[in-house]
C-alpha cells in the first residue's frame, strides 16, 4: 500500500532484448496520478467485499448480507481482488522508488512509508475492539502483549493476534521489500532486476513442488506473480517494452491464474458460497491488462489532482475500514438504518476518519520519524593517527605531559 512518488523517465529507445537500451540524460515525466486512482479502487474493493461479501459475521449487519442486500453481495464478494491489484502497483512503484536510491534511502522510505498511519490504526481498533460495546461480537479482545507486538509488524511470525484482520497483506509487503532489498544492495540496473524477476519466478514455482516450507515462506508463491509482473511493467514503463518484457507479464499471468485456485478456498469460505472461476480469471486478466496499459504509457492524460488526495487516503482507509468499519455499521443497524443508507454513511465515515489519520497523524508523524532515521548518530572518536601520518600530514604529537587518548567527551556527534 504505497504512494506513488512523482516520477522522472528516462528518455531512451524501446529495448528489443534482454539488454537495456542506451543510457540517455533523464527526461522529466509527470506524476502518475492513475496509480493513485487504482489504489483508490483496490482499496474500495477490499472494503465491499469486507462489508457486503463477507457473510460469518452476522452479528455486524444483524442478519446475513446476502440476503439483506443480494446485489451489492454479489459484487462485494469479489472485492478480495483488490488485493491482487495492490500487489501490482506494490511491483511498479516499489521498484520505481527504489530505482537509483542507497539501501539506506530504501529503507527509510519503506519504513517512513508503512508505519506511522499502521500504528494509529493499531492504537484505534484496539481502543474499538476492546472497549466499544457494539463492537464484533465474537472479537477476542487484545492483549497488552499483542498489542505491542503488532507495533513491530511482525505479528504473524510472532503468533500474535493481530489488531485487525487486514493486516496480513501487509506482512506479505513487507517480506516483498525485504527481498526486493537484495536489490537496493546491488544496485538495480535493467539485467539485474530481470535477473531477479527471472529468479524469483522460477524459485517460486518450485519452491511448493520440492516441500520447502522455508523456501516457500521467502518467495511467497501465491503472490509472487503479482509482485513480479508489476516489476516487469515498471521496466516496461522505463525502457520500453520488448517482447521479453511482455513474455514475462503474460507468463506470471498464466501462474496468477493457477495461484487464485489456490486462496480461492479462504474467501469462499467467508462469503459462505461458491465463486466463479471465469469471473476470477477476468478480473484477475483485466487488472494485468489495466496495469499493461499504464506502463504503456495510455493513461497519462490523467492529470486530476484530486486523486493525489485519494491516493494518500488509501492506506488510512485500509488499515482502518473492517473493525471500525464494522462497529460503525452494527451502530447504524441497532438504530434502525437500513443496509444500503447504511454503506453510504459509514463509507463516508471512515473516508473522513482517513483523511484525519492522514493529516494530522500520519503526516506529521512520518516527517519526525525521518528526521530520527536521518539524524546524525554517536560513535566514538576516532584514535590519533599513527605518528608517520601526524608527520606527514603536519599534525602535531603530543607533548610528554599531553595524553594520546581523548580526556573530553566519551562521544561525539558525527555521520
Amino acid at each position: 500500500m504505497t504512494s506513488a512518488p512523482p516520477l522522472t523517465k528516462p528518455a531512451e529507445a524501446p529495448s528489443t532484448g534482454a539488454g537495456p537500451p542506451p543510457a540517455k540524460q533523464p527526461a522529466a515525466r509527470p506524476r502518475l496520478y492513475v496509480l493513485d486512482g487504482l489504489r483508490l479502487i483496490a482499496s474500495l474493493g477490499v472494503v465491499a467485499f469486507h462489508w457486503t461479501g463477507v457473510d460469518i459475521h452476522k452479528s455486524v449487519w444483524g442478519a446475513s448480507p446476502e440476503l439483506l442486500m443480494p446485489g451489492w453481495h454479489a459484487w462485494g464478494a469479489y472485492g478480495w481482488l483488490g488485493v491482487q491489484l495492490f500487489f501490482l502497483i506494490s511491483g511498479f512503484v516499489i521498484c520505481m522508488s527504489c530505482w537509483g536510491k542507497t539501501p539506506r534511502e530504501y529503507f527509510t522510505s519503506r519504513v517512513v512509508r508503512l508505519y506511522p498511519a499502521y500504528w494509529v490504526g493499531i492504537v484505534l481498533t484496539t481502543i474499538v475492539v476492546n472497549y466499544v460495546p457494539f463492537s464484533r461480537a465474537d472479537r477476542r479482545n487484545m492483549s497488552f502483549s499483542d498489542v505491542m507486538a503488532n507495533f513491530t509488524m511482525l505479528q504473524r511470525p510472532l503468533g500474535a493476534q493481530e489488531a485487525d484482520g487486514v493486516y496480513w497483506t501487509l506482512w506479505i509487503e513487507l517480506r516483498f521489500y525485504l527481498l526486493f532489498a537484495i536489490m537496493a544492495v546491488i544496485g538495480l540496473t535493467y539485467r539485474r532486476v530481470l535477473a531477479f524477476c527471472m529468479i524469483w519466478a522460477t524459485v517460486a514455482v518450485i519452491a511448493p513442488a520440492v516441500n520447502s516450507d522455508l523456501l516457500t515462506y521467502i518467495v511467497q508463491p501465491e503472490d509472487a506473480p503479482f509482485f513480479i509482473a508489476g516489476i516487469a511493467m515498471y521496466l516496461i514503463y522505463r525502457f520500453g517494452a520488448s517482447p521479453l518484457l511482455l513474455g514475462i507479464v503474460v507468463f506470471e499471468w498464466l501462474i496468477a491464474q493457477n495461484r487464485l485456485r489456490v486462496i480461492v478456498g479462504a474467501y469462499e469460505y467467508e462469503v459462505h458460497h461458491k465463486l466463479s472461476w471465469p469471473i476470477m480469471a477476468e478480473v484477475s486478466g483485466a487488472l494485468f491488462l489495466i496495469m499493461l496499459a499504464v506502463s504503456m504509457g495510455a493513461f497519462n492524460w490523467v492529470r486530476w489532482k484530486w486523486l493525489t488526495v485519494a491516493g494518500a487516503l488509501t492506506y488510512p482507509l485500509y488499515l482502518l475500514h473492517q473493525e471500525i468499519g464494522w462497529a460503525a455499521i452494527s451502530l447504524g443497524r441497532q438504530n434502525g438504518i437500513a443496509p444500503v443508507p447504511m454503506l453510504g454513511i459509514c463509507l463516508a465515515f471512515m473516508l473522513c476518519l482517513a483523511w484525519v489519520v492522514h493529516r494530522y497523524c500520519e503526516r506529521p508523524l512520518s516527517k519526525l520519524l525521518r528526521r530520527l532515521i536521518d539524524a546524525p548518530s554517536l560513535s566514538l572518536p576516532k584514535a590519533d593517527p599513527p605518528v608517520k601520518e601526524r608527520a606527514r600530514t603536519g599534525a602535531r604529537s603530543p607533548a610528554p605531559e599531553e595524553s594520546a587518548e581523548p580526556t573530553g567527551a566519551a562521544v561525539r556527534v558525527g555521520p
